[in-house]
């Protein structure tokens, strides 16, 4: 926010007449848009399995966003029963029409997508409903197994 507010400041007062300062606004407001839909955020998971990881994705914000969600590819390679192994998530949030009523609202914010990505490595984390079917049945059959697996694709992929 303060980066964004000095930024205005700068160019206002580069500005010098009030029909300049006031076409110039438009142009920023657009800018400013582009700059807070972010494009590319990391998440850091603080316990579980995938504790000391860091995963990249890559969010597409949509011209109709806030009415539907952001598209968002997970772009580190993760052993994970809701991420595959090329990117694809299962997290409802980001779907716009959920059976269990916990899918996007206009009222969502990118946010609240990054708050969804993080807890889908804790408390989120689904071995009952799996996109990566391999993954969860491997956590089912031998969870120190699936955890060392985790633990090396951690190490390979997510540093």
């Amino acid at each position: 926010m303060l980066t964004l507010a000095s930024k205005r400041k700068r160019d206002d007062g580069l500005k010098g007449s009030r029909s300049a300062a006031t076409a110039s606004d438009s142009t920023w407001r657009g800018s400013v848009r582009d700059k807070l839909l972010v494009k590319e955020l990391t998440v850091t998971p603080d316990e579980g399995y995938y504790q000391g990881g860091k995963f990249q994705f890559e969010t597409e914000v949509p011209d109709a966003y806030n009415m539907v969600p952001p598209k968002v590819k997970c772009l580190t390679r993760t052993w994970h029963p809701n991420i595959t192994e090329t990117g694809d998530i299962c997290l409802s949030l980001l779907q716009e029409h959920s059976i269990d009523g916990t899918g996007w609202a206009p009222t969502r914010m990118l946010k609240d997508v990054v708050w969804g990505l993080n807890s889908l490595f804790t408390d989120l984390l689904n071995f009952d409903d799996p996109l990566n079917i391999e993954a969860a049945e491997h956590h089912l059959q031998d969870k120190k197994d699936f955890r060392n697996k985790v633990e090396d694709y951690i190490k390979r992929y997510a540093r």
